[in-house]
């Protein structure tokens, strides 16, 4: 078979063998992959919260990053994700991540108020 048709993006099957998403196991394998994950996610910011806390390797608090996501402005957790993504040997990311964003929300609300 052409090596170059094969190139393609290369997944893990239940056996742990490498599929490659051009072949119709790969394309069904990805697909059953995504609605698993994605099952119950109908809006933006719970798939943007469900990403949050996978990034911040947090799955278990998956419900506190969509309602972060849902509220507040994403400006504020890009801002404290990327300080975060700077500490890639961090215990607790999410710690770390809402420490971050009390300090900006902090930050903002004394400069809303003049302060700074």
């Amino acid at each position: 078979m052409n090596d170059s048709l094969n190139s393609g993006y290369s997944i893990k099957d239940n056996n742990n063998s490498p599929v490659t998403a051009f072949s119709i196991r790969g394309l069904v394998q990805a697909k059953q992959d995504h609605t698993e994950v994605n099952r119950y996610i109908s809006r933006e910011f719970q798939d943007y919260g469900y990403d949050l806390a996978s990034r911040l390797e947090d799955a278990s608090h998956a419900g506190l990053y969509i309602k972060l996501a849902k509220t507040l402005p994403r400006t504020i957790l890009e801002r404290a994700y990327s300080f975060v993504a700077d500490y890639p040997r961090a215990k607790n990311k999410g710690k770390l991540f809402m420490w971050k964003i009390k300090q900006i929300r902090t930050e903002l609300k004394a400069k809303a108020e003049g302060i700074v």
